[in-house]
C-alpha cells in the first residue's frame, strides 16, 4: 500500500480515537467507563469467565483485568463464582445490577450512534461495521 494512503488512515484513526474518547467522557453515553462496558459485555455474551481468559481475550495483563474486575465486583456489577474444575480458581458472572447498567449504557450508546449515523445509508453502516470488525481482527492476528 502506498505511503500517502497509510498516512491518511493513520490520521483518520488518530482523529477518530480522540473524538471517541472525548465523547465517551460525556455522560450522555451511559454510566459505565469503556473498560467496564467491554468486560460486562464479554461476561454477558460468553457467560462466567476467569481473569486469565478475560486477560487473553482483551490482550491485557492479568493485573489490569484483576483491578478492573475488582472494581466491578465492589460495585456489585459482577460476582465471583468458584471454578467447577479447580477449587483454587474462580470465574466472574454478571449480576442483575451489572446487566441493568450494561443495558442502560448500551441504550445510551446506541442512541448516540443513531444520531451520529442518521445521514448514512444502511449500506454505509453495514460496510463500516464489516471494516471495523476486520480491523479489530487484524490487530488480534498481528
Amino acid at each position: 500500500m502506498e505511503q500517502k494512503r497509510l498516512e491518511e488512515i493513520d490520521l483518520e484513526l488518530a482523529t477518530l480515537i480522540r473524538r471517541a474518547t472525548a465523547a465517551a467522557l460525556d455522560k450522555k453515553l451511559g454510566t459505565l467507563e469503556r473498560s467496564a462496558y467491554l468486560l460486562l459485555n464479554q461476561l454477558d455474551s460468553c457467560g462466567p469467565t476467569g481473569v486469565k481468559a478475560l486477560s487473553e481475550q482483551f490482550r491485557l495483563d492479568i493485573s489490569t483485568v484483576s483491578r478492573q474486575t475488582a472494581a466491578l465486583e465492589t460495585k456489585g456489577y459482577i460476582q465471583r463464582l468458584p471454578d467447577p474444575t479447580d477449587g483454587r480458581a474462580s470465574h466472574f458472572q454478571i449480576t442483575e445490577l451489572g446487566l441493568q447498567e450494561l443495558l442502560e449504557t448500551r441504550r445510551a450508546r446506541i442512541d448516540r450512534f443513531t444520531k451520529l449515523f442518521r445521514d448514512w445509508s444502511e449500506e454505509e453502516c453495514r460496510m463500516l461495521g464489516l471494516l471495523l470488525g476486520k480491523l479489530n481482527r487484524t490487530f488480534i492476528d498481528e
